[in-house]
């Protein structure tokens, strides 16, 4: 038929799934033009193509199938600049939202590529840190059930989801257990932020300074004979130490299952 198409040349010319057509005809958001009853075949005609140019360039902006309904039922200049301005606004957040996710996979290859320096695993370092803030959660923990839990309790506490925390964890020996040589108990839970807001009585800044550090194959399970090497490390040298230990496990189970990849660094602020 003259200036009509089918939906399968339709989908043709504005590369469009047909599945898609079938959608927007069942919800009314484009309805063919002419039905013919005798094979049920669905016909566009060229007065829809503004209409389909329109939806299909709304939708590239993000709209949902609802907002572009509601345009093309009330359309005026008023009507598109206000939706314009709040599609705007809502890509402006996912853009902020973008970049913290960019900032996260960053930090993320970087704590990879620093624990792969398998040359200096068991290697005893004096690393200057910059200021760290963490959100800390004061919890006794002696077991890896009780690391798991205190995981969950982090979480809750913060009212963050697990996938916040992912590869951010760690876990403190404090100061007077560190001096009293007490290395199978843990005295809290903490997790790097990056760029998340928490309530500030959860907050902790992890000062910048010198620390010495110890990477090891291995998880937390492994960590008390570290901890006997870098204390006696500490000792000769005469330092004195400043805050609780800072145990990190860089490398586990949640990237790879060969445990001789697994890496876990202690820290331990120093003067």
């Amino acid at each position: 038929m003259k200036d009509l198409f089918t939906i399968g040349e339709i989908s043709k010319l504005f590369n469009i799934n047909i599945k898609t057509l079938r959608y927007y005809d069942e919800i009314g958001l484009f309805n063919p033009i002419f039905i013919d009853k005798t094979n049920n075949y669905r016909y566009y005609s060229t007065e829809q193509f503004e209409q389909l140019n329109t939806i299909i360039y709304l939708k590239a902006l993000g709209m949902s199938l609802n907002t572009i309904s509601f345009h093309l039922k009330e359309r005026s200049i008023d009507n598109i600049t206000e939706l314009l301005k709040k599609q705007k606004e809502i890509t402006e957040k996912k853009i902020k939202e973008l970049q913290v996710i960019k900032h996260k996979i960053k930090n993320r290859l970087n704590q990879i590529n620093y624990a792969r320096q398998y040359e200096k695993l068991d290697v005893i370092q004096e690393i200057e840190f910059n200021e760290r803030t963490i959100v800390l959660l004061k919890q006794k923990i002696k077991s890896n059930k009780d690391l798991e839990l205190s995981i969950r309790n982090l979480e809750n506490k913060s009212r963050k989801n697990a996938s916040i925390f992912n590869g951010k964890v760690g876990i403190s020996i404090s100061k007077q257990n560190l001096k009293n040589r007490i290395f199978d108990e843990y005295d809290s839970i903490f997790s790097f932020t990056e760029g998340e807001r928490y309530n500030k009585k959860l907050t902790k800044v992890l000062p910048k300074g010198i620390y010495v550090t110890i990477r090891f194959n291995g998880t937390h399970k492994c960590s008390p004979v570290y901890y006997d090497k870098i204390l006696k490390y500490i000792e000769e040298k005469g330092y004195t130490i400043i805050d609780d230990s800072v145990e990190i496990t860089l490398i586990d189970f949640g990237l790879t299952t060969e445990k001789s990849e697994f890496v876990t660094e202690i820290q331990i602020l120093i003067n």
